[in-house]
């Protein structure tokens, strides 16, 4: 079925919408990040850099690391941007651009977010390295689309139960992260459940002016545990990054450094060398 380009639509030069580029220019293993300003300082270590673009916040280089070609792109904040990012990445991938419709054979993306993240762990110390061996979202998105998302409903149920979880608020969703990706890259990293909310504020329960609606609920977060698991950190994007990635059928994964323990109210005022250091090491088990 041909694919109208008010669902998919490109710029005047054939370039998806959004992200701005054509199907050559996009690698099989990607690597995203939320600030625009970290895409140069990754494509830095590429051996070659055969391609730039840049459109509102989203900055993408292709090149090759290691003889392997590969992508790095930022996606700005949220999972809403993540729902942009996600959907033009497959369509890169598994759209046929020339008859807009669906290719024959499909495509498998290697997806890793590399960002930052909040602790909701009091023994997990500032700086540490963090990977979502499952996506827990706050945010709704996936309730959007039509998904299979049974194998994690007693988790999500559990977790309702457990926080006295708002009529209001949005229903949660639970996707886990690609196993190899999370084997071959984070073997001897914190490995837990990272929630992804929809804001920074009020949704992560902090309290500046405005007033939050539960204000127990991170307590009740960083005191769930579900048959052995248990919430490590939370940010704004791993979610979707997980949940759109099972929908398309592409190898997900999210892997962050703790900047703030929100339990013991710490933050690194100097986690920059930590985040070098945390690229080089996903580059390097990559490939």
């Amino acid at each position: 079925m041909k694919i109208l380009a008010s669902e998919l639509p490109r710029q005047s030069n054939g370039a998806i919408y959004h992200i701005g580029i054509t199907p050559d220019q996009l690698a099989d293993t990607i690597i995203l990040v939320g600030d625009p300003g970290r895409v140069p300082s990754i494509s830095a270590k590429f051996d070659t850099i055969e391609f730039t673009q840049s459109n509102r916040e989203i900055v993408t280089h292709t090149g090759t690391y290691k003889g392997n070609r590969i992508t790095v792109l930022s996606t700005g904040m949220g999972t809403d941007n993540i729902d942009i990012i996600l959907n033009e990445l497959d369509a890169l991938a598994n759209i046929d651009f020339e008859k807009m419709e669906v290719k024959p054979q499909l495509k498998s993306l290697r997806i890793v977010r590399i960002g930052t993240c909040g602790i909701l762990q009091g023994d997990i110390p500032v700086n540490s390295y963090i990977a979502g061996a499952y996506g827990f979202g706050f945010d709704g998105l996936l309730q959007f689309y039509k998904h299979d998302n049974s194998g994690y409903e007693p988790l999500v149920n559990a977790f309702i139960q457990h926080s006295g979880w708002g009529e209001r608020l949005p229903h949660p969703y639970c996707f886990p992260a690609d196993p190899q990706l999370l084997e071959q890259i984070c073997f001897d990293m914190v490995k837990g459940i990272t929630a992804s909310a929809p804001g920074f504020y009020g949704p992560q329960g902090r309290v500046v002016r405005g007033a939050v609606s539960h204000p127990d609920l991170n307590a009740r977060i960083e005191t769930f545990q579900y048959q052995n698991q248990k919430f490590t950190n939370l940010e704004m994007e791993c979610s979707a990054v997980y949940g759109l990635g099972h929908l398309f059928g592409h190898r997900t994964l999210t892997v962050c450094v703790g900047i703030a323990n929100r339990v013991t109210k710490e933050f690194s005022s100097s986690y920059h060398s930590y985040m070098d250091q945390l690229v080089n090491t996903v580059l390097e088990r990559l490939f």
